[in-house]
């Protein structure tokens, strides 16, 4: 079995030092929409290095290197074809606000190891710190196609109830053409986002935009509106990957005030009568 569950979660975790400059952020906060009106200042939050305010979803990307999905795949008991695995789902959770530029101790190890049938869902957790303490703790979910069935865990059901009512704001974000070739620069090179002969290997007609993009993208809406604009709000952030978007598609947001002070989301392509996209969004402010 290309996936041995044991020794995955056996494996010793994985510590390496990452460092970042606002012109990280810069450029993350540019992959994920910020910057229209470009003279906005609400928009200069993310765009102006004298005004810079980090959006907390920065941290699945900061220190520019290998993305959670990818180090999954690397770990000892795993070996899978990329073009078979797909973004399952991120959890992100905030100790303190992330600083504009930083340098950080990460540790990355996978804590679970699901059995859904029909594919194998891997837990990939990072915990970054810096000299002043905890700065944040991710999960990756890593949905790997048909290697599930060897009789292991199915896991918990991670999809909240869904809302009741009409939501309480409803927005749009169109996305770019390039969107996910611009993405790309802040470390996630899988040629899924960008090479079409990949991306039909992998079983869509053309390349499709990252997860965590969509994920970025959506934050932002729910700060900028919801959350009056305030980053330093957000202390956890957890949705599940619905279904895939393209470049060029335009995103529904729709959101649910939550009466712990949070918000609901859920997303759909409105270029593709709603198809979900992010479901059982939860942002905990």
């Amino acid at each position: 079995m290309p996936i041995d569950a044991a020794e995955a979660l056996a494996a010793e975790p994985r510590t390496e030092r990452i460092s970042w400059t606002r012109q990280d952020v810069l450029l993350y906060h540019l992959g994920i929409g910020a910057g229209v009106p470009a003279t906005d200042p609400a928009e200069l939050r993310y765009t102006l290095e004298s005004r810079l305010r980090v959006l907390p979803a920065f941290a699945t990307v900061a220190g520019g290197g290998k993305p959670a999905v990818t180090a999954a795949l690397s770990r000892p008991g795993v070996d899978v074809d990329l073009a078979r695995v797909l973004h399952g789902g991120q959890t992100l959770t905030l100790h303190r606000p992330l600083p504009a530029e930083g340098t950080a101790t990460v540790t990355g190890r996978i804590v679970a190891v699901y059995d859904k049938g029909t594919a194998a869902v891997l837990v990939m957790r990072t915990d970054a710190a810096d000299a002043e303490g905890p700065l944040w703790t991710g999960d990756a979910h890593v949905f790997v196609r048909g290697e599930g069935g060897w009789g292991g865990e199915r896991g918990p059901s991670t999809r909240p109830e869904p809302p009741a009512g009409e939501p309480d704001l409803v927005v749009e974000r169109h996305l770019r053409e390039d969107q996910a070739l611009l993405y790309r620069l802040s470390g996630d090179l899988n040629p899924l986002h960008a090479d079409p002969e990949f991306a039909r290997r992998a079983g869509f007609a053309r390349p499709v935009l990252h997860g965590l993009c969509t994920y970025g993208v959506t934050l932002k809406a729910v700060v900028d509106t919801l959350l009056g604009g305030d980053v330093r709000r957000v202390r956890s952030y957890d949705t599940r990957f619905a279904g895939v978007v393209y470049p060029g598609e335009t995103l529904r947001i729709r959101m649910w005030r939550r009466d712990t002070g949070g918000v609901r989301v859920a997303v759909t392509a409105a270029d593709r009568d709603d198809a979900a996209v992010l479901d059982g969004g939860v942002v905990e402010g």
